[in-house]
């Protein structure tokens, strides 16, 4: 696909003798935002971790690139890899603050890959960056605690400075690892309109894994399913069905799921 920003080619992953990803394909286009699902163990963190080269993948066939250059092939990272992380931005789903520094100083370390170094260990920030950390600050609703400890904040207002960073590191994709499982509800949803509101207006591609089927419905237009490392799912969100469902998470789907479930 001549529009992929990222092109996932046959990736396995094996840990001992479980296979967490069994040969699984994947193109994701510029500025879509896309749900990965499916059930504990099915594959998903692996997937994003291996996406960013954080994970290798087996050696073999598999290949991950982004940007039309390779991330990992054969079982092995490129040496390029730390320049195409440049543009790609990783939210943790404990939030990867440093929790003594202010938020801040956390959100401006994501423009450490493109000023001198020694500057940012030091705490000198460019006029540039400072102000570009406010204005991402004020996008996510945290400004007001910009002079805070990390440690001191909630996790959602912890998870909107990770999304400010990236912001802030000039990212063109995001990929957040379960954002909100540890989050309360008003905090998930202002987390998942944060990621929204960066891919719609500022045409971000976006990668999210979820728990929560009802936001990958409510907020992604493409969902990815995946179980026992192989892909189950790939297409709208809105032609995923509740038998569907039920075949990815099991019989008692039906029970736990929220009363907005596809019919």
């Amino acid at each position: 696909m001549t529009d992929a920003v990222l092109s996932i080619r046959n990736a396995s992953k094996s840990f001992g003798q479980r296979r967490a990803l069994d040969g699984v394909s994947l193109d994701v286009r510029k500025g879509e935002m896309i749900a990965l699902i499916g059930p504990s163990g099915s594959g998903k963190s692996t997937l994003l971790r291996s996406i960013s080269g954080l994970q290798t993948i087996d050696a073999g066939e598999g290949r991950i690139e982004a940007f039309g250059g390779a991330v990992q092939a054969h079982g092995r990272i490129s040496g390029r890899v730390r320049k195409t992380r440049t543009r790609i931005g990783f939210i943790f789903q404990q939030f990867n603050l440093v929790g003594r520094l202010s938020l801040f100083t956390n959100v401006a370390l994501g423009s450490l890959g493109r000023i001198v170094a020694w500057r940012g260990f030091l705490g000198l920030w460019p006029a540039e960056t400072k102000a570009a950390v406010m204005a991402a600050l004020t996008r996510v609703g945290v400004a007001d605690y910009a002079a805070q400890r990390a440690n001191t904040l909630s996790g959602g207002q912890q998870q909107r400075g990770a999304i400010a960073r990236a912001l802030v590191q000039k990212a063109k994709i995001i990929l957040a690892d379960e954002p909100v499982a540890s989050l309360d509800p008003v905090a998930a949803r202002k987390v998942m309109e944060n990621l929204r509101d960066l891919n719609k207006v500022d045409g971000l591609t976006v990668v999210v894994t979820l728990h929560q089927v009802d936001y990958a419905l409510r907020y992604c237009d493409r969902v990815v399913a995946l179980k026992a490392g192989k892909i189950v799912y790939d297409g709208p969100a809105t032609g995923l069905e509740t038998k569907q469902l039920i075949d990815i998470y099991g019989p008692e789907f039906e029970d736990v799921f929220w009363e907005g479930a596809p019919k």
